[in-house]
């Protein structure tokens, strides 16, 4: 169950998002300095200070200061950094980007060229290198196919006016390598070479190539020296070409584009469980109603503190029921001194699973993972504070919270502390009838913590670390928002085959995550049908992480049934408590995380995550169905969309590689789906690669290749279903020798003669590897 739970794997192992957090787009701060994995110290000596880590730590921050081997120098930029670059993008507007010498990666390497500043040194070689890392400068030859696709569309129109200096710092690099092959060709290097690794103005490129003498090449750097020095300079923060497209900072972000909100109401298909009059900034929202309503259904939620919650029991007179909830408050109020107490707690209202629930993760992480200090905060503050939280249900959970059942369009709208409540609830697993797949609840997510508590799986231990972070949070300050989830099911799909709609505007990067870079955006959550996936186990992938990061997703699993193929879930408002590091297994809790995201008008955090979950692919070329790339584009756009809103006030999709990975999506066809998708939904997109330069770049060139020739949804649907019937269809081997990209290229550039026709001119890699995805 682990592995189809485990959500897909859309990032690798190798990517480690400490290295691309870097907050400047919010605050990021922390509660305190006092802070050992989310305890506060109270008056405890030095001693108790956890060390776990230091040495890994101190051995990072080493590395981010002064850089590993052969990498540039900290004294060459000590004088020219501040505590911000800024970009010029072309409209003219700042974009922050962050100091921090770590993301940069400059290597330094021989130049013979002049020195363009003194304080800056940069990495120029004459090809791309297939072994490059992320972090390397890479300066395109015009060899390549990605600086021929721009020569060409240099020559047939200007490139889109949105397009920031991450472009046109390419190409100002590459003159300058031009200017380096010509003086490397005095000392031995061909004309022909000097040609092929500084071509970008052609009319340079055949003076250079009819004559190959130094002189006329020396010339040549001497008369344009000046000026290309002058924009290497304004693009220096470009030319590591991290980012491309339009500017990440030119895409819609909540507040800024939202309209106004309507007044907050309870509706048929919206449930609110706290008084709207009584709303105030700053305030805690009052429950609503004022006294516990019980509803024992199949429509709403079955809560521990319901009446009708009885537990069996043996007495004199044979067998008996008495009531659960009891049973509950009796066995948590007895205190706790180690983690054997909790085990004992909870299975003494779960006996039918005495012999099976197994607790050695929480015993782990409080027996060799806690120092004694953090232990003893966990046993006599947190977890005393938790217990009164879980038992407030009948005072803070009062109207029945419905299922969010498939095939119904309906909102949910809870306080956040309410949200609190039921997540204390599930740790100690309280909730009925949620501990078997067999029961009535069995196309829904679990939500008990019960496997959370088993193994010794140090995935287990982290998200436990992180989770322990948002109980003594939540415990120490009543939070004070709301956050509401709405189930979303796309009744009348587009018309595919016959859309007029035009690609909308991309921003992609290799840097930054979804969480971070993309604030106010819809955020996409990639799903599995089971929403929050293996959270509650041993999943710890892009759901998860986002799950544990903002707990009150965790809260979802309660009352959102198993999604259907045209369905998704809307998030808005939750709160992140958490930063992290690391991945699957590299995955480890760092510190407490002050969320500063502004809140809306009904006092929710200006954070929309939508769950869509992609479909699992056992054999490579099934993805390329027609039924499956529709399936998957009717998903995506039920989750992008938003009816009777204007598309100015719709905020960018934030997203990645979507149902790739575990799921053995294309990241390439995925990347285009969505595309598709959110063109026809009507919004821009910021795509996050996680560290894949490569997919950057060839994502990039297909989409600035389609929006210049004006190529609609409709056609490029079209396009994916010729790809499907030519090329898959009759493909005898686990992947086509032709790839998708490479087929897009030579299709649409047919139906021209002005633009060339071989894939591999736009394809982003050689003739030879084609067929390498």
């Amino acid at each position: 169950m682990d592995e189809l739970m485990d959500s897909q794997g859309s990032v690798s192992a190798e990517v480690h998002p400490e290295d691309v957090k870097h907050g400047d787009q919010k605050p990021n701060s922390t509660d305190g300095k006092d802070q050992v994995f989310g305890f506060k110290k109270h008056n405890i000596t030095k001693d108790c200070a956890l060390v776990e880590n230091t040495q890994e730590d101190i051995a990072s921050q080493k590395l981010m200061d002064f850089g590993s081997a052969g990498e540039l120098d900290e004294s060459l930029l000590a004088d020219g950094r501040t505590n911000s670059f800024q970009t010029h993008c072309s409209n003219g507007q700042k974009s922050k980007r962050s100091s921090s010498p770590g993301p940069l990666h400059v290597k330094a390497t021989c130049v013979a060229a002049p020195c363009l500043n003194p304080k800056l040194s940069l990495q120029l070689r004459n090809s791309p290198r297939k072994d490059a890392v992320p972090g390397d400068v890479e300066m395109l030859s015009p060899d390549s196919p990605v600086s021929k696709s721009m020569l060409i569309n240099s020559t047939d129109k200007d490139y889109d006016g949105s397009a920031c200096e991450n472009d046109s710092g390419a190409a100002n690099a590459q003159v300058v390598e031009s200017q380096q092959s010509v003086k490397d060709s005095d000392s031995g290097c061909s004309a022909k070479d000097t040609v092929h690794s500084g071509a970008i103005c052609p009319k340079d490129a055949e003076i250079a190539e009819c004559s190959g003498s130094s002189n006329m090449t020396q010339d040549l750097i001497e008369s344009q020296s000046s000026g290309i020095f002058e924009s290497i300079s304004l693009s220096l923060h470009s030319v590591d070409r991290r980012s491309l497209g339009t500017p990440i900072d030119e895409l819609n972000r909540m507040p800024q584009c939202a309209p106004p909100l309507s007044h907050l109401k309870a509706a048929p298909n919206h449930t609110v469980t706290v008084r709207t009059d009584l709303l105030r900034e700053g305030e805690s929202p009052i429950s609503y109603p004022t006294k516990f309503k019980d509803a024992w259904d199949d429509v709403s939620v079955k809560m521990p503190c319901s009446e009708k919650n009885l537990f069996p029991v043996e007495t004199e007179d044979g067998g008996g029921v008495q009531s659960r909830w009891e049973l509950i408050h009796t066995a948590l109020q007895g205190g706790f001194k180690s983690s054997l107490d909790v085990r004992e707690a909870i299975l003494i209202y779960n006996t039918a699973h005495a012999k099976k629930w197994d607790f050695t993760a929480l015993n782990l992480l409080c027996t060799e993972c806690l120092e004694h200090c953090e232990a003893q905060q966990l046993f006599e503050i947190v977890l005393p504070a938790m217990v009164t939280l879980a038992l407030s249900a009948p005072r803070l959970c009062t109207m029945p919270i419905p299922l969010l059942k498939s095939r119904m369009n309906h909102s949910l709208t809870l306080s956040q502390e309410q949200i609190s409540c039921l997540l204390a609830n599930a740790f100690f697993c309280t909730f009925p009838r949620r501990n078997s797949r067999k029961s009535e609840y069995c196309n829904y997510p679990e939500i008990n913590f019960y496997r959370l508590f088993e193994g010794s799986s140090s995935r287990k231990i982290e998200k436990l670390k992180t989770l322990f972070c948002y109980f003594r949070r939540v415990t120490q300050t009543r939070p004070k928002g709301l956050v509401t989830f709405t189930r979303q099911t796309l009744n009348n799909p587009p018309n595919w085959e016959c859309s007029q709609t035009q690609l909308t505007r991309l921003h992609i990067t290799c840097e930054g995550t979804i969480e971070d870079d993309g604030y106010g955006m819809l955020q996409v959550d990639f799903a599995n049908r089971l929403v929050g996936g293996g959270v509650t186990g041993h999943g710890l992938v892009q759901e998860e992480i986002r799950f544990v990061i903002n707990p009150e997703l965790i809260v979802s699993r309660l009352f959102t049934e198993a999604l259907e193929a045209n369905e998704c879930l809307i998030i808005t408002g939750t709160e992140q408590f958490s930063k992290y590091s690391g991945y699957a297994e590299s995955y480890k809790w760092k510190d407490s995380h002050k969320d500063e995201t502004p809140r809306d008008d009904w006092q929710r955090r200006c954070t929309e995550i939508v769950a869509i979950d992609a479909l699992k692919f056992r054999h490579y070329l099934e993805q390329f169905l027609p039924e499956k790339i529709v399936r998957e584009l009717n998903k995506a756009y039920c989750g992008f969309f938003r009816s009777n809103t204007n598309r100015k006030h719709l905020s960018a999709v934030a997203t990645g590689n979507w149902g790739c990975g575990a799921f053995g999506g294309d990241t390439r066809l995925k990347a285009l789906i969505q595309l598709m998708a959110a063109a026809e939904a009507g919004r821009d997109v910021a795509y996050f690669t996680f560290g894949d330069a490569q997919l950057m770049r060839d994502v990039h060139e297909i989409h600035t290749f389609l929006t210049e020739r004006q190529v609609t949804v409709g056609r490029l649907y079209s396009l994916l279903n010729q790809y499907s019937s030519l090329v898959c269809k009759n493909c005898r081997t686990t992947r086509p020798d032709i790839n998708l990209y490479g087929f897009i290229y030579k299709k649409v550039s047919s139906h021209g003669t002005d633009h060339p026709a071989d894939p591999a001119k736009h394809s982003g890699m050689s003739s030879v590897t084609l067929d390498s995805h």
